[in-house]
């Protein structure tokens, strides 16, 4: 007789995480469309990290503060939109998820090419839920530049 109460296959258990951090995203979407800051920066972990273009944030409270001055200003009556183009777990309790989407101006129903984004989400389980330890997004139009010469747009 075994003792082994462990219900999950070894090969469920990564699927499962995999869709818990795919849903890390629309956690993300369902928080801008309420413009609520709170459920945005409770994705991350206490210390997380989000680099936006020319921005650095670090910690919970610092995220929280930036998109509640935001979704007062620059981000009002927008919504946010993506989707993974990769996810890999790293160990048992990390992964990183590259992303495509952005932020989608009022009245709009698909991003702008300028305003199309790529972005890194580093993923963390911690106490049995998967958290954002660290985001960073860039233009997705960009081109790395060829030795020598600069950015280009796709």
């Amino acid at each position: 007789m075994s003792t082994d109460t462990h219900t999950e296959s070894s090969a469920a258990a990564p699927e499962a995480d995999m869709a818990a951090i795919v849903a890390l995203t629309q956690k993300v979407v369902a928080a801008w469309a309420y413009n609520d800051a709170e459920s945005f920066a409770d994705v991350f972990v206490d210390d997380g990290t989000m680099i936006l273009p020319g921005m650095y944030l670090k910690g919970r409270d610092a995220i929280h503060a930036y998109l509640v001055e935001s979704f007062a200003g620059q981000y009002k009556g927008t919504q946010v939109t993506g989707r993974p183009l990769d996810l890999r777990l790293l160990s048992a309790d990390s992964g990183i998820l590259i992303t495509q989407g952005g932020v989608l101006p009022a009245g709009h129903n698909e991003v702008p090419d300028e305003q199309s984004i790529r972005a890194s989400w580093v993923v963390v389980k911690r106490d049995g839920e998967w958290r954002l330890a660290a985001y960073q997004n860039s233009h997705a139009q960009l081109k790395l530049p060829a030795p020598g010469g600069s950015a280009s747009v796709q």
